[in-house]
């Protein structure tokens, strides 16, 4: 059985064009995965991908993985609500071309629909930014969470390309 898909890609060309959104409180951090640990990024890559049929990673072998988050271009941020895991976003530095992408992010289930979504998207925006890029961008595609494309359009990012898929 295959289905329709409509995936969307978003930039955003300058930190000045961020629309962001304050830190909910205190008892929220966001913190760089040091050392890596290739055991969370599989762990929020399931748990939160398995609604929204992320799959491309789920034969990934322990190597692959192991090899992934290892790369000098790759960087994982965990954000925590108090001591507890809430969700998460990976950045693939392309220093060469001068841009960010923000490969995975999300939320686990018990933090969605609470608009903390907004806020660390702001943070991995920012982040993104603090290096000498001129361009970070991100998909997402009719499959992701009912509130993603409009929270990237929110924080100030555009469309640049559009796509409809069959998987």
């Amino acid at each position: 059985m295959t289905e329709e898909v409509q995936r969307n890609y978003l930039e955003i060309n300058s930190i000045q064009d961020l629309k962001e959104t304050i830190k909910p409180n205190d008892d929220y951090s966001i913190s760089l995965l040091k050392p890596i640990n290739f055991q969370l990024n599989k762990f929020f890559y399931k748990n939160i991908g398995k609604k929204h049929k992320w799959i491309d990673r789920l034969v990934w072998t322990e190597t692959q993985w192991i090899d992934y988050v290892s790369s000098a271009k790759v960087e994982t941020y965990i954000f925590k609500y108090r001591n507890n895991l809430a969700g998460f976003f990976e950045l693939i530095f392309y220093v060469e071309k001068k841009e960010v992408e923000i490969a995975y992010f999300g939320l686990l289930e018990e933090f969605q629909n609470k608009k903390l979504g907004s806020y660390l998207l702001s943070e991995a925006i920012k982040k993104s930014f603090k290096s000498n890029i001129d361009r970070v961008w991100l998909h997402t595609c009719s499959l992701d969470h009912k509130n993603a494309l409009s929270n990237y359009i929110a924080r100030g990012m555009k469309i640049f390309k559009f796509e409809t898929i069959r998987i």
